[in-house]
């Protein structure tokens, strides 16, 4: 039995058929126990849904209570993973920068040329379009609050109506030159020594959501937690923090913030709200990001689980019903074919998208909306099913033991489970072939384009 599937914040495991009544009535309750409104289901069949997309910074499966964590409570996060449906398989690419390209374009790396963080700077609207574009086209208004590296240019470049952008990654407080100054609407601003970045970035999205609430809205709340260099939270001891639970502490007391902010604003039964993981938890916290005593293999920027293995949480109440657990398989293309089916918008038929819209899954009507995920970083690449996975080399790994473990299976030693296995998935690979398409040129860290390996800086 998959480990994550049976973390303690799912009180109700039986109960996971999406759409039945009585998960209605129990999402209904935690709606209420969490927000203090009452729901109403359904919301209005002329309108499609409002769309909030968090997005943590280092936040692995490691760091999060309803995925087992031993270490981290995050009370807020699991409420809305009571009120919705968590995914133990979620992948996307194992650094920030192409993790986001996928997020935005719903095309693989080899494809864009987002193989790498200095890569994905190198996008252009005229070549690539995001997801902002396609809903904003849609009737949506579209908000981009917090981190924008690595991408290029600013958001409303891309799509983005309003944005707060800061530079780099883990911007707090004004103590640091990336944290002296931020940019809103085109406008640069001081950040003074008594503003908090968090908290300013949920005003703004408040304000987002208060002013554009009779409209469909999309917010891509790009958060600065949990990213290093971490600094004390308005709510740290004075003495001896712990600044990563501290950190996550407070990214989930803004969680529930936002969450009461749309209950009292009755936008609960027209909003679907995506939590996300950008990439696995940071090499220097992964040691304590342990699940049942057990480190995960591998971290951010790796092409080990815990890499690409992230959190994902998804709640629209009255359409998915509370307290399900997705083990199927998902990758971070997929939110731009779902957000576009959502909003009625037509994929282009110029271009690829990779993705595979999940709606079918959130609606009941289909129980796994894919067999594979596809990860790519720099010149590495795999594709993963629930049980196998196999890189660019040929290798196949049983992942039987995941997220602890990946065993190597020696084509000498192949079963025919094994080699059925090695089998189907080369033939995606073959099928995607990304060997043919525009291939990394950086130094193999995926940090990097055309030079050496340098340190970890803007990652």
């Amino acid at each position: 039995m998959d480990v994550l599937s049976t973390a303690p914040c799912v009180q109700i495991r039986g109960l996971t058929e999406i759409g039945s009544t009585s998960m209605r009535s129990l999402s209904a309750v935690f709606w209420l126990l969490l927000t203090g409104s009452a729901v109403v289901w359904g919301g209005s069949p002329d309108r499609p849904p409002n769309l909030i997309f968090i997005l943590a910074d280092d936040l692995g499966v490691g760091n999060v209570g309803c995925y087992g964590s031993d270490r981290y409570r995050t009370p807020q996060i699991d409420r809305l993973a009571q009120s919705g449906l968590r995914y133990t398989r979620a992948y996307t690419a194992p650094l920030c920068g192409p993790s986001r390209a996928l997020i935005m374009t719903g095309r693989y790396a080899f494809r864009t040329g987002a193989t790498n963080q200095d890569r994905v700077g190198q996008l252009k609207p005229a070549a690539e379009t995001m997801l902002s574009v396609y809903l904003r086209q849609a009737g949506y208004r579209t908000g981009a609050f917090g981190k924008w590296s690595q991408f290029p240019l600013q958001p409303s470049d891309w799509g983005f109506d309003e944005y707060l952008r800061f530079s780099g990654s883990g911007v707090y407080r004004n103590t640091d030159a990336k944290g002296e100054s931020y940019v809103v609407n085109g406008e640069s601003r001081r950040l003074t020594a008594d503003q908090y970045m968090p908290d300013l970035l949920h005003e703004r999205v408040v304000d987002f959501i208060r002013r554009h609430r009779e409209q469909p809205f999309f917010v891509y709340y790009s958060l600065s937690s949990v990213h290093g260099e971490l600094l004390p939270t308005p709510d740290s001891p004075a003495v001896e923090p712990d600044l990563m639970a501290d950190n996550i502490s407070y990214m989930d007391k803004l969680i529930g913030k936002l969450l009461s902010e749309l209950g009292q604003q009755n936008l609960l039964q027209s909003t679907l709200i995506v939590f996300m993981g950008d990439n696995g938890t940071g090499k220097g916290q992964a040691d304590e990001a342990t699940i049942g005593g057990r480190r995960l293999a591998g971290q951010k920027g790796t092409m080990q689980e815990g890499g690409a293995l992230v959190p994902l949480i998804v709640s629209w109440p009255g359409v998915i019903a509370g307290g399900g657990v997705s083990d199927g398989v998902m990758d971070s293309t997929d939110f731009l074919p779902t957000f576009c089916e959502l909003a009625g918008v037509t994929l282009p038929s110029d271009r690829v998208i990779d993705g595979r819209s999940l709606v079918a899954e959130w609606r009941g009507t289909q129980a796994q909306h894919r067999k594979w995920a596809f990860v790519q970083l720099a010149r590495n690449w795999y594709v993963r099913e629930a049980q196998w996975k196999l890189n660019q080399a040929g290798e196949l790994f049983d992942m039987g033991g995941a997220p602890f473990a990946e065993s190597l299976v020696p084509q000498s030693a192949d079963t025919p489970d094994s080699r059925e296995a090695r089998q189907r998935l080369q033939a995606v690979l073959d099928g995607l072939n990304p060997a043919g398409g525009i291939l990394d040129d950086g130094d193999g860290s995926g940090r990097h384009a055309g030079r050496k390996k340098e340190g970890n800086s803007g990652d």
